[in-house]
């Protein structure tokens, strides 16, 4: 496996996704988490968690690793992707300040 290939089954969550009874009611097990950070984004709410670019501004949140394509899918399916959200590849910083290349959910034009 290539470096570009070792983190393609993980996504980084900012909302609704980072409470464990949720992860766990949806995918039917305990996904661990790793925190982490999205650097020039700003987080905001509607009727629903989104992202959106904000130079200087910050998100937290967790990676989750380990994600099969199955769960992805099921993932997607909560996320109501492709309405309410994309799928996209972002680089997050982890708790070792490293840059590691994650799935995350983007809103679609909703949250403008």
């Amino acid at each position: 496996m290539s470096r570009d290939d070792d983190h393609l089954d993980s996504l980084f969550v900012y909302g609704s996704l980072l409470d464990p009874a949720k992860r766990g009611q949806l995918l039917g097990r305990r996904i661990e988490t790793t925190p982490a950070r999205l650097v020039g984004y700003e987080r905001g709410r509607k009727r629903y968690f989104y992202v959106s670019i904000r130079e200087g501004a910050e998100v937290t949140g967790a990676i989750l690793a380990g994600l099969s394509d199955d769960e992805l899918a099921i993932l997607d399916g909560y996320e109501d992707v492709p309405s309410l959200y994309t799928r996209e590849r972002v680089n997050v910083i982890d708790a070792k300040d490293a840059a590691v290349e994650c799935w995350i959910y983007l809103p679609t034009s909703w949250a403008e």
